[in-house]
């Protein structure tokens, strides 16, 4: 009984220690690319690409944004064996992204190659970047994103859940409130 009490209030006290004010402009982001016919890109790693997929569906169901993930197996196999996986985002952003868009990207450590990759090519595309990572508070996913939601814990399963239920609540704001700027 007490590991599980002890887990949930470890991810309970993680998912509160955010800025709410970046929650708020992550939407406002988002909300952005919805009004002006931009799509969101969520990419993400392993259980990162699984929240990935979970809010692309949530944001264009319920939350009337264009959102995509790039998760579709021959996808990634095709540009990680022609570009190498390292580079397999990177190629996708530069194949698929528009300029209204928004990316959305996802790595527990953060720093994943392909994510930073990504991140990389979506600058230079003078994109929006929404990052999320754990870890180190100095990694380098973290320094790329123009707004950037960090969790402070070194617990894969804890960082994930965090993030999970920090952009879920962004869809949920966004489903229930009119944003304006």
């Amino acid at each position: 009984m007490e590991f599980f009490r002890s887990y949930l209030d470890k991810l309970s006290n993680a998912i509160r220690e955010v800025d709410f004010g970046l929650l708020d402009q992550a939407a406002r982001l988002i909300d952005a690319a919805r009004r002006t016919n931009g799509k969101v890109i969520v990419v993400g790693n392993g259980g990162s690409a699984a929240i990935a997929s979970h809010v692309a569906l949530d944001l264009t169901k319920t939350g009337g944004v264009r959102a995509v993930s790039f998760n579709e197996v021959d996808l990634i196999t095709c540009f990680a064996n022609d570009y190498g996986y390292e580079k397999w985002v990177e190629k996708a952003i530069e194949f698929y992204a528009d300029t209204r868009d928004l990316l959305i990207l996802i790595s527990s450590s953060g720093s994943s190659s392909n994510i930073i990759n990504g991140a990389l090519k979506g600058r230079e595309l003078g994109l929006n970047i929404v990052s999320l990572s754990g870890f180190s508070s100095s990694n380098p996913l973290r320094q790329l994103g123009h707004i950037s939601l960090w969790v402070d814990s070194s617990d894969y399963n804890i960082v994930e859940m965090t993030h999970n239920a920090w952009l879920l609540s962004i869809v949920e704001r966004l489903v229930r409130d009119t944003l304006t700027e």
